[in-house]
């Protein structure tokens, strides 16, 4: 079996994303009061006492930049909670972050030129790692996929990319 990994957001990107965001606003940091905001930098959700930041994030169109493609209409932001300040990046815990059982997920399908080729609704079982997996492998499996996107229902929020292995 194949081995996906969820990419975190990119050190570098952290960096500009704590000037300006990809929406031109100013970083506003704050103290987080209960916990819980799941970080996009490390993946895994803060902490009371944290300082962390919401910022607005265009995940398809930085890859598109990277990969040199337009992602055109498809290009979207949204937000995403980020540490204030330069964190470590992702310390290990389960393979596939914000995953537990009954929470619902989208893998979106990006091709190489930046458009959405479809999606699955996934409504995590108890072995939501499993049913991960088989979604990845579903996606992968079409030749033309370059990378998913898995985005939380409930707000649309992008939660984490996994490309093609």
């Amino acid at each position: 079996m194949t081995t996906y990994t969820a990419r975190p957001i990119e050190p570098g990107v952290l960096k500009g994303l704590r000037d300006v965001d990809d929406a031109g606003r100013a970083c506003v940091p704050f103290v987080e009061g209960e916990g819980g905001s799941p970080l996009r930098c490390c993946l895994r959700r803060s902490e009371s006492g944290e300082r962390i930041a919401l910022v607005s994030y265009a995940p398809l169109r930085r890859w598109a930049a990277g990969v040199g493609v337009e992602p055109g209409a498809y290009d979207e932001q949204g937000p995403v909670f980020v540490h204030a300040e330069e964190c470590g990046g992702p310390v290990g815990g389960g393979r596939y972050p914000f995953a537990r059982p009954g929470v619902l997920r989208t893998v979106r399908r990006y091709s190489a030129q930046g458009c959405i080729l479809g999606g699955r609704l996934l409504d995590l079982p108890s072995t939501p790692d499993e049913s991960l997996d088989a979604a990845f492998s579903e996606a992968f499996a079409d030749p033309e996929v370059a990378l998913v996107h898995v985005r939380a229902v409930e707000y649309g929020c992008f939660l984490y990319e996994v490309r093609r292995p």
